[in-house]
C-alpha cells in the first residue's frame, strides 16, 4: 500500500484532500503546524478530522511569530469585507509557509517510508497567494528530485495537487459525495466560536456553497 503525507490544516480544502487521499488507497497520515497563528481553532478541526479518519497525525511545531502576517500572533488586523479577492496577494499571506510546511513534510515522507504529499492548494477560487499556483508545485517537485535521498535514489516524492484546478463549488460538491464532515472544518481566519462570514476565507467558503446548491453547516455570526 503507497503512502502519503496530507497537509491539514483543519480547513474545507484540506479536509476533502485527506478524503481523496484515503480513496486513492494510501495509508495516510495526517501533517498539521502550530506555527504561531492568531487561533488553535483550525487545529481543533484538524484533530477531529483526523479522528474521523482514523488517521495518525502528526502536529509540529514551528515558531514564525518574526514573519509579518495578518494571521500571526494578535499584531495586524484580519482585512474584512475585500471586494477584489485574488487580484492582489493579501496581508494574510504567511512569507514561504508552504515552502516550509511542505520541506517539513518531504522529510516526514522520507522517516516515514512515504512516497508522496497531498496539498490541498487551489488556483481558482482562492485568496492571491503565489505559493498556490501549479508552477510552484512543479518547481518544488523538481527541487524534492535533486535535493532528497529518495529523489537521488531514483523514487522521488510525489506532490499531489488534486484539488488544484478546480472551483469552491467543485470542491464542495465533491466532498458531499464523499461524505466529507463539512461540519467539523474551520475556515475562517478569526478564532471565535462562530465565524466571521467577512474575511477572504469565509466569503470564498459561502460562495462556494451557495454555487453549489448546498448549505453550510458551519455557524457565523
Amino acid at each position: 500500500m503507497p503512502k502519503a503525507i496530507v497537509l491539514l490544516s483543519g480547513g474545507l480544502d484540506s479536509a476533502v484532500t485527506l478524503a481523496l487521499s484515503v480513496s486513492h488507497g494510501n495509508e495516510t497520515v495526517a501533517l498539521s503546524f502550530r506555527y504561531g497563528q492568531r487561533h488553535a481553532r483550525e487545529l481543533d478541526s484538524a484533530k477531529d478530522i483526523a479522528k474521523h479518519y482514523d488517521t495518525e497525525h502528526f502536529i509540529v511545531d514551528i515558531d514564525l511569530s518574526a514573519f509579518r502576517s495578518s494571521l500571526i500572533g494578535n499584531t495586524g488586523k484580519v482585512e474584512k469585507d475585500r471586494e477584489n479577492i485574488g487580484g492582489d496577494i493579501p496581508p494574510t499571506y504567511v512569507p514561504a509557509r508552504n515552502i516550509i510546511m511542505m520541506s517539513i513534510a518531504a522529510g516526514l515522507c522520507e522517516s516515514e517510508g512515504a512516497d508522496r504529499i497531498y496539498i490541498g492548494a487551489n488556483s481558482v477560487d482562492y485568496s492571491g497567494y503565489p505559493d498556490c499556483r501549479e508552477e510552484f508545485f512543479m518547481s518544488f517537485g523538481e527541487m524534492l528530485r535533486k535535493g532528497t535521498k529518495a529523489g537521488a535514489e531514483g523514487h522521488p516524492i510525489r506532490i499531489e495537487t488534486p484539488i488544484l484546478n478546480m472551483s469552491k463549488s467543485e470542491i464542495i460538491g465533491l466532498g458531499k459525495r464523499m461524505n466529507v464532515p463539512m461540519h467539523l472544518t474551520w475556515s475562517c481566519y478569526s478564532g471565535g466560536k462562530k465565524a466571521c462570514g467577512r474575511c477572504d476565507s469565509c466569503i470564498l467558503r459561502l460562495k462556494g456553497f451557495r454555487d453549489a446548491g448546498y448549505r453550510d453547516e458551519a455557524e457565523y455570526e
